[in-house]
C-alpha cells in the first residue's frame, strides 16, 4: 500500500535488521539521524545494550539456587560492566550508525559543537582582539 511518497518511519522488520546492523533506505535517512542523534537516543542505546541479556540475568534470579543476596550479586556483576562498557562505546557505536546509513559521522558532536560555538561567540564579544 503505497501513497507515491517515500517512506520515513521504518516498519518493524526494517527495524531488527537496522539494529542488527544493516543500512536502511535513504528516504529514511532523517529517521535514522534522529534515532542517533535525537532526544533520548543515549537512553535507546542503553536500553537496546541490554535488553538481549534480560532473560540471562532473570533466569540467575530466577533458577540459580542459593540465598537471594547471591543471585543479586551474579546479576550485578554481570549488569555493572555490561552497562559501563555500553557507554564506553557508544561514540564509536552511533558513529558507525550513521556512517553505515550514509550520514556523517560527526552528526554526534552537533551539541557540542553548538555549545562550543556560542561560548566562543560570548567569548569574543566579551574580550575582542586588539588590532596589531
Amino acid at each position: 500500500m503505497s501513497t507515491g511518497q517515500p517512506a520515513t518511519k521504518p516498519n518493524p522488520f526494517q527495524v531488527v535488521k537496522y539494529l542488527l546492523g544493516r543500512p536502511l533506505p535513504e528516504s529514511m535517512r532523517d529517521w535514522v539521524a534522529r534515532d542517533v542523534v535525537g532526544p533520548g537516543s543515549r537512553r535507546r542505546y542503553i536500553v537496546r545494550g541490554v535488553l538481549p541479556f534480560l532473560p540471562i540475568l532473570l533466569a540467575f534470579a530466577l533458577f540459580v539456587p542459593g540465598p537471594f543476596v547471591y543471585r543479586i550479586g551474579m546479576i550485578a556483576l554481570l549488569l555493572v560492566p555490561l552497562v559501563y562498557f555500553e557507554i564506553a562505546l557508544m561514540g564509536i557505536y552511533r558513529r558507525h550508525l550513521l556512517t553505515s546509513n550514509g550520514l556523517d559521522g560527526n552528526l554526534i558532536n552537533f551539541k557540542q559543537r553548538a555549545r562550543r560555538e556560542v561560548t566562543r561567540n560570548e567569548y569574543e564579544a566579551n574580550y575582542p582582539r586588539k588590532p596589531d
